[in-house]
């Protein structure tokens, strides 16, 4: 017999012996079951796929290729706070921008 010491999340841990144990497996041959079926089928026996992005990611990653691929069309920032103080440029603007909206309506 040989041991095998694993580091893992201890809500996953938690969560999976509570399956196991509906399906009456100690953590151990749950785990021997695993390197059984790694033996048989000289594959890791569940599929393992990339997660498929949601719509959002999806435009994000539109927007990056667009931005990668005209970079001059972007502007550049040269720190973290240098975009950040932009950031709240545009976040005072946006909310200026909502009150005078506010004001034109009781108007």
């Amino acid at each position: 017999m040989a041991n095998v010491n694993v580091r893992i999340d201890g809500n996953i841990k938690a969560d999976a012996e509570a399956v196991f144990s509906e399906l009456g497996l100690t953590p151990s041959t749950a785990i021997n079951l695993f390197y059984k079926q790694v033996i048989r089928t000289k594959s890791i026996p569940f599929p393992i796929k990339a997660e498929i992005p949601n719509r959002k990611t999806i435009k994000a990653l539109k927007e990056a290729k667009k931005i990668e691929k005209h970079p001059s069309k972007y502007k550049k920032y040269v720190s973290v706070e240098e975009l950040m103080e932009d950031l709240d440029d545009w976040r005072m603007a946006l909310e200026r921008q909502a009150s005078s909206k506010k004001i034109s309506n009781y108007a």
